[in-house]
């Protein structure tokens, strides 16, 4: 099934197009990566799918509904970046108070679950006024989730939060997605993307310019890997010889008592190496390989 599918979807505030024309399917189950720096265009794209503003062209739908449709809201959650809430009413009333308004009104030891999901437990009796902005980022956390959606979209959900807290919330994405559930993600935190997303999708100037799992943008923007051999003793009789082979192979080598660095154009020649070393009796302890991180892929847009 298709949760997410949009169609050319657009969206021009004058002259300015901030969203140009996106064709973009998310299955369902995924946990779905949105990067792209700041006025890329993914807020205002993600506000149109949740019903926010209106596209001035396209069409797109939701769990095979086609929006913009407010009965299947009630099966979507949404954790905007920065969430409103009454001061004067605790985490609890809050959570009771959305859920009634889903249709799927949840009881004490329901909201109390949710809580304790985002670890947000001790604090369900106070005021909101109180949170701090770590609190209040759980708490709309808990606000998207406490229907039971099937659909979930998180802005930036661990922005703000300690170290304790962004395992915790990460755990929680990873446990909503084996419920089947579908998360559509931005995140600043591109070591938290490439860690819990199936696929990514990069977003400049209001278009889409590359999508796919972490290892195919690795692939796409990868044109060499450095790769480093621990290793038993080369004989001394075969040094010069495998010195000569390797310099055949890659480049930039550096060869020492018990390791070899080498860059390669091909992960195949990886094979090849350690093909030749067990030629010549040299045992291959560990091999490391420098690939280029999402941070990296994402710099290079």
């Amino acid at each position: 099934m298709i949760a997410i599918e949009t169609k050319q979807l657009k969206k021009s505030y004058g002259a300015a197009q901030v969203v140009q024309g996106i064709d973009l399917t998310v299955k369902k189950g995924e946990v779905f990566g949105f990067l792209g720096r700041n006025g890329a265009g993914k807020s205002t794209f993600i506000n149109m799918l949740t019903g926010i503003i209106q596209p001035s062209s396209g069409t797109y739908s939701l769990l095979g509904v086609t929006g913009p449709n407010d009965q299947v809201k009630k099966r979507v959650g949404v954790m905007p970046d920065y969430s409103t809430f009454y001061g004067s009413l605790t985490a609890m009333d809050h959570l009771k108070f959305l859920s009634a308004l889903s249709e799927n009104p949840i009881g004490k030891h329901g909201c109390l679950e949710v809580l304790r999901l985002v670890g947000l437990a001790e604090q369900a009796q106070l005021k909101t006024a109180k949170f701090s902005f770590g609190m209040k980022k759980k708490l709309g956390i808990a606000q998207a989730i406490i229907h039971d959606p099937e659909l979930v979209f998180l802005d930036e959900p661990t922005s703000g939060l300690d170290a304790e807290s962004v395992i915790q919330i990460q755990k929680l994405i990873l446990n909503l997605k084996k419920q089947g559930k579908t998360i559509f993600m931005t995140s600043h935190n591109l070591d938290e993307v490439e860690r819990i997303c199936t696929r990514i999708a990069i977003m400049k100037d209001g278009k889409i310019v590359k999508i796919g799992t972490i290892d195919e943008l690795r692939s796409f923007y990868r044109s060499t890997l450095t790769v480093k051999f621990k290793h038993s003793a080369i004989p001394k009789a075969e040094q010069l010889t495998l010195n000569q082979w390797l310099h055949s192979v890659g480049s930039d080598l550096d060869m020492k008592e018990s390791y070899v660095t080498i860059t390669l154009d091909h992960e195949k020649k990886i094979a090849e190496i350690i093909r030749a070393f067990n030629q010549y009796k040299i045992d291959v302890y560990r091999v490391d390989v420098d690939e280029p991180s999402l941070e990296e892929i994402f710099l290079e847009e």
